[in-house]
């Protein structure tokens, strides 16, 4: 049963709808946003980030990596941003 929604920023969404990122948006829909909507915050590609992104949660996918917040109480999973690993946490 999903628990949570997804929600998308505009910024992310731009991004993953970009030339670069095309192809990863179907995978992330029809993989990942399957195991956020369930639960966003545990599993094997799932980490709590620290220091200045407390708050922020990452999930590993290949070599990319999606950033989000959780609203506990209204049950979202805010998407922010992607990144490539190597730049994720620049």
């Amino acid at each position: 049963m999903d628990k949570y929604r997804i929600a998308e920023a505009d910024k992310y969404f731009d991004k993953v709808n970009s030339k670069e990122f095309g192809r990863l948006y179907q995978k992330i829909s029809e993989d990942v946003y399957p195991i956020l909507r369930r639960n966003p915050f545990f599993g094997p590609n799932i980490k709590k980030l620290k220091g200045k992104y407390k708050g922020v949660y990452r999930f590993r996918t290949g070599d990319y990596r999606l950033f989000y917040k959780i609203e506990k109480f209204e049950l979202i999973v805010f998407m922010f941003d992607i990144e490539s690993r190597q730049g994720a946490y620049k």
